[in-house]
């Protein structure tokens, strides 16, 4: 993990914030006059189940985890406009840099943004009722238009999801990588170390990727129990590259 000097936080311009052209107002809070902070990674993400799934596990099993999965999918906001469906994923460097953006973006619930901390990011977005397949209301969905990590932990879990090493300049990057000495395949949820019809690259030799993503690899490989789990390694080699 990061000295205190150099934390790293991820931040994700969700799809309702791009919808109502709030990118431009958010970037500008963020900016390093108001933040000291810099960009360390940026990337357009069209985002495919399994990195939601991945990103919101925490939530699963709760009533309101599969609108959130579309909310983040970009399918609640572009129904019927998949080539609108997608997120602006950020790497912010610098000082204290998860509370400074926390401190930016504001509550997660909207309504309580506004009470308490009016002008913060999050005092913009709304809250959405959850319905279930009769009509009635089951709970509720924040569209916050942001995320932002809530921990160093979270934040290192976060980057290394939604971002590559090879997306971050060497200079910037805050955790370990090595070079993979061993093709990895994916295919149904499962991983392959030779290529198999339909299955997917994620990794050849001499790849850079995350040391934690390669032990999960290499244990998993061997059958072993491994930190990590598949889809959380196979979900950020696939960014963009699923239709």
């Amino acid at each position: 993990m990061e000295s205190k000097a150099q934390e790293q936080t991820l931040v994700l311009i969700k799809p309702d914030a791009l919808k109502n052209s709030l990118t431009g107002y958010v970037l500008s809070l963020l900016s390093e006059v108001h933040s000291g902070l810099r960009f360390a990674g940026a990337k357009i993400v069209h985002v495919e189940r399994m990195l939601a799934e991945e990103h919101y596990a925490e939530h699963r099993g709760k009533v309101f985890y599969p609108p959130l999965l579309d909310y983040i999918m970009g399918l609640a906001h572009y129904p019927d406009e998949p080539h609108k469906r997608r997120v602006i994923a950020l790497v912010y460097r610098g000082p204290d840099a998860v509370q400074k953006i926390r401190d930016i973006v504001g509550p997660t619930n909207p309504h309580v943004a506004r009470e308490k901390k009016p002008g913060c990011i999050r005092a913009l977005g709304t809250i959405v009722p959850v319905q279930d397949a009769a009509g009635n209301v089951i709970g509720e969905r924040m569209d916050n238009l942001i995320h932002a990590s809530a921990t160093n932990e979270d934040a290192e879990r976060e980057i290394k999801l939604w971002f590559r090493p090879n997306d971050i300049p060497p200079a910037m990057r805050a955790y370990p990588v090595e070079a993979s000495d061993a093709h990895y395949y994916f295919r149904d949820g499962k991983l392959l170390t030779t290529h198999e019809p339909e299955s997917i690259f994620l990794l050849a030799p001499g790849k850079v990727a995350w040391s934690s993503d390669l032990q999960t690899l290499r244990l998993l490989a061997r059958g072993l129990p491994a930190p990590g789990s598949l889809e959380t390694v196979a979900a950020k080699y696939l960014i963009n590259e699923q239709s």
